[in-house]
């Protein structure tokens, strides 16, 4: 079964816009993890303009199920890794001005520093999962590096999708089939939606895990947080 990891960003940007700890952060994920999802994801910034690095730090202890932490490798992300050992972590190639994630990882040219980190996730026993675009020679490359997971971009399928969806997929479902090849697990997200996720997931049953921010969160203004986690994970049965 393919798992649900709700990114709580979104909620930790709406808790900074007037301070204080409304809402709850924690309360919002142990919430998530009530409502059905088997996992949460965050992705600290070096700014902390949405998850903070204490936030990290705070729900590490209180979570039951999956906790993935998102990043560029960056010396403070590292030790911040290192120090709340979570289950998951994915190494993403974002620059600290970025507003969200918009590429992976050129693989071949980064082998030396990605096998470099995921040697020093691994001694802790954490699971890596390597950022990549839907190219097949972007998750070989991925596969030397000794790490355990790829998670696909997959902003491109989300944005082709209305236009034809066979044709939207189709680069994704070959990235997919390689890493299974190589015996890579498989992460998928960005831009997944009540409106684009059945279909992926209908294409490429093998997804380990999904991981959904944005679009979840604003399906949860208007059906609520419950209902919203419901709605995606029968999108993924």
């Amino acid at each position: 079964m393919t798992k649900l990891s709700v990114n709580i960003n979104k909620v930790a940007t709406i808790r900074n816009a007037r301070g204080g700890n409304n809402p709850d952060i924690l309360k919002v994920a142990l919430d998530c993890e009530r409502f059905g999802a088997q996992g949460i994801t965050v992705h600290p910034r070096p700014d902390e303009r949405h998850i903070r690095y204490q936030d990290v730090i705070n729900l590490r202890p209180n979570l039951a199920t999956e906790f993935n932490i998102e990043g560029n490798p960056i010396p403070s992300f590292v030790d911040l890794v290192l120090k709340s050992v979570p289950n998951q972590v994915t190494i993403v190639p974002d620059s600290h001005d970025q507003i969200t994630s918009n590429h992976g990882w050129d693989t071949k040219t980064n082998i030396d520093f990605l096998t470099e980190v995921t040697d020093r996730f691994h001694e802790k026993g954490i699971r890596v999962s390597i950022f990549v675009d839907a190219d097949t020679e972007m998750v070989e490359w991925a596969a030397r590096t000794g790490a355990d997971r790829v998670e696909l971009y997959t902003e491109p399928y989300a944005t082709n999708y209305p236009n034809g969806r066979e044709e939207a997929i189709a680069p994704f479902v070959a990235a997919g089939e390689k890493a299974k090849t190589l015996g890579l697990g498989l992460n998928c997200g960005h831009d997944l939606s009540l409106e684009n996720l059945e279909y992926m997931h209908t294409r490429m049953p093998y997804i380990d895990e999904v991981s959904i921010g944005h679009a979840l969160i604003c399906d949860a203004l208007y059906l609520g947080l419950e209902e919203t986690i419901r709605r995606y994970l029968a999108c993924l049965k």
